[in-house]
Formats: C-alpha cells, sequence, structure tokens
C-alpha cells in the first residue's frame, strides 16, 4: 500500500508542477483535466504525508524509552500509544481512500427532483429540497444550472432538473438518489394535521460529450452506376457510392451528386449521423433504467430518509443516522449527514475488499 502510495505522491508532485507551467496554463482543456486529477489526488497525499508525520513522530519518542531521562521516557509512554491509535485511523482511512474509485465521481450532476405521493404539498417540498441542494452547492462552490422545470402556481415544483458542475460533484451527491419523506403541517392545512408526502430524486452523471469515431476497416464501401433521370453521367460513370458500416449492419446509399467523391462525402455524413442517434438512444436507455431502479415508485413506503419538522429530525434509514438539526440541513448544512453516508458506503466496500482477499483460491484440476 505504501509503495503506491510514494507514486501516488510523485505523481501529485508532478501535477502540481505542471498545473504552474505557462504551456500548460494557455491549454485549458489539459489545465482542466490536470486540476481535477490534482483534486482526486490531494486528500490521499494529505493523509500520507500526516502517517510520515506521525512515524516520525513515533521514532523520536520510541529513541525516548531508550534513553536515561525519566521524564521524558514517561512523556512518551504517554504519547506512543496515542501515536499508535491515530496511525491505524489513518491507516485505515487510507485504505479507503485507495479504493478503485467509481468512474462517475469526477463528473458533474444531473439532479432530477420531482413530486410523488402528497399533490401540494409534496410540489411545496420538491421547492424546498431543490433549495437545500442549491444551498449546499454554492457551499461547495458549484454551479447550479436549471435545465427544465414544472412549476407550480403555489411556490412548488411538480419536477425540476437541475445540472450542477464542480469538482467531486458525483462523488458527494451519488448517495442521495431515492425517495424522500417529509412529515409537518402543510402552511394550507386549516386543522393542523401532520401530512406524510414525498419527493423522488436521481442523481445522474453528466454524460459526456459523444463521439463517433469511424475506423475505415469498419467500412466497405461499393460504387454503382447511378439510376434515373439525370444527366450524361447516370449510368454510364459509377459515381453512386453505398457504404456498410460492419459494427452496426448500417447501409447508407448516395447517388445524387454527378462525383463521386460528393456521394461518399454525403453517405458518410448521413451514416455518422445514424451511428450517433444510435448511441444516443442507447445511452438514454442506460440513464432511464438507472433513474428507476434510483427512485422506485415514489410511494410512502419507498423511503430513504424522512423530515420530520415537528421534531426537527432528519432520519437516513439506510445507515440509522439521526440528527435533531433537520432546520440547518435544510438551509444548505448537508455536510455531516453526506459524509457519514459516504463513510459508511466506503467502509462497506473495504469490507468486501478484504472479505475477498481472505477467499481461498480454487485450485483446477489437472
Amino acid at each position: 500500500m505504501f509503495k503506491r502510495l510514494q507514486e501516488i505522491e510523485k505523481r501529485y508532485n508532478e501535477i502540481s508542477s505542471l498545473l504552474s507551467d505557462p504551456n500548460i496554463i494557455s491549454d485549458m482543456d489539459i489545465f482542466r483535466k490536470l486540476s481535477k486529477e490534482n483534486s482526486l489526488l490531494s486528500e490521499m497525499v494529505e493523509a500520507y504525508q500526516e502517517v510520515k508525520k506521525v512515524d516520525a513522530e513515533l521514532m523520536e519518542y520510541k529513541n525516548v524509552l531508550e534513553g536515561k531521562d525519566e521524564e521524558l521516557r514517561e512523556i512518551a509512554k504517554e504519547e506512543i500509544p496515542l501515536l499508535q491509535t491515530k496511525r491505524a485511523k489513518l491507516e485505515e482511512r487510507l485504505k479507503i481512500l485507495l479504493l478503485p474509485n467509481d468512474p462517475n465521481d469526477g463528473k458533474n450532476v444531473l439532479l432530477e427532483i420531482r413530486a410523488g405521493a402528497g399533490g401540494d404539498e409534496a410540489a411545496i417540498f420538491a421547492a424546498d429540497m431543490f433549495r437545500m441542494y442549491t444551498r449546499y452547492a454554492e457551499y461547495q462552490r458549484w454551479k447550479v444550472e436549471i435545465m427544465s422545470s414544472n412549476p407550480t402556481g403555489i411556490g412548488g415544483f411538480k419536477e425540476v432538473i437541475a445540472l450542477i458542475a464542480g469538482t467531486g460533484a458525483y462523488s458527494k451527491l451519488k448517495y442521495e438518489s431515492g425517495v424522500h419523506r417529509v412529515q409537518r403541517v402543510p402552511d394550507t392545512e386549516a386543522s393542523g394535521r401532520i401530512h406524510t408526502s414525498t419527493i423522488t430524486v436521481a442523481v445522474l452523471p453528466e454524460a459526456e460529450d459523444i463521439e463517433v469515431d469511424i475506423k475505415d476497416d469498419d467500412l466497405r464501401i461499393d460504387t454503382f452506376r447511378a439510376g434515373g433521370h439525370g444527366g450524361q453521367n447516370v449510368n454510364k460513370v459509377e459515381t453512386a457510392v453505398r457504404v456498410t458500416h460492419a459494427p452496426t449492419g448500417f447501409v447508407v446509399s448516395c447517388q445524387d451528386e454527378k462525383s463521386q467523391y460528393k456521394n461518399k462525402m454525403k453517405a458518410l455524413k448521413i451514416l455518422r449521423t445514424k451511428i450517433l442517434d444510435m448511441m444516443h438512444q442507447k445511452q438514454m436507455s442506460e440513464i432511464a433504467e438507472e433513474r428507476k431502479s434510483q427512485v422506485g415508485s415514489g410511494d410512502r413506503s419507498e423511503k430513504i430518509r424522512t423530515y420530520n419538522y415537528p421534531q426537527n429530525r432528519i432520519t437516513d434509514h439506510r445507515i440509522g443516522l439521526t440528527l435533531h438539526r433537520l432546520s440547518n440541513i435544510l438551509d444548505g448544512d448537508l455536510t455531516e449527514l453526506i459524509d457519514t453516508i459516504t463513510n459508511h458506503y466506503q467502509t462497506l466496500a473495504l469490507k468486501n475488499v478484504k472479505g475477498n482477499e481472505n477467499q481461498p483460491v480454487a485450485k483446477t484440476g489437472t
């Protein structure tokens, strides 16, 4: 593990140096990419440097134990266990940080909030939740852009979709997907009865721009004589072009132009459009399935979290966490909640890794 950390620290130092290079600064694409990598490595490097600092202190105190100064020996006996405990916690943290990264962690987020059960009250709660995430994004210095919304006349949202752009947005928000339940007395409720309403939240990694890469080896290009009414080249010169794309099976023919080259360029443009549309449809289908798996039906019984206004309480049912400061959280103070949930799932992942490491290796017969 520490050999890998040495390599990470070396890479981190290289990136830090590159980010001050005028040539890198002038190329925004490279600069942005390196900045993102630098940000992802910084936490690991800081923890590793802290471990090295603790190791140096431990070595110093162990040397004191071998000395003759009794007063310093007593101090060392007190400090060594504390430093050993600190080091163990840092090492456990490093193991979590070294877990395989979710490839989407560095991406921006498409946040979808939809009113569920509860009518107007659900729509108002959807607006409250959107404000909560917007305020949290402001604290994180992320940018929020509403992509589409369906507001109600009473200050709520039937649906609101926003793009949240910033370093680590998906890694922070990815566990927010699911059904969120609110228990409170609506402003419109004259009798003062507590109502239960729900909204659904879906956190999707922003799709990367799709680029169509058509390889020449995947194409079969046939030429033939154009048919139909036309000029002198019709049925005399092979100007028509048929392009077959082997991986997809798409076949495109073009004979509108008198030039074989122009027909080929037109056919390739049409083919590129067809492939792009196919990739887009597949991507949309995958996102739809991901969203469906995240939010369920929006029924009251399907919940990941409850927001109880009378008790100023928020409870995350997945990990059994309860906090009695709902008003602060709704104002965007999500750090403790999000960090605790993230640490929970990272710890589970670490246990799974350890469990797999302890599994006996199957032997194959000869």
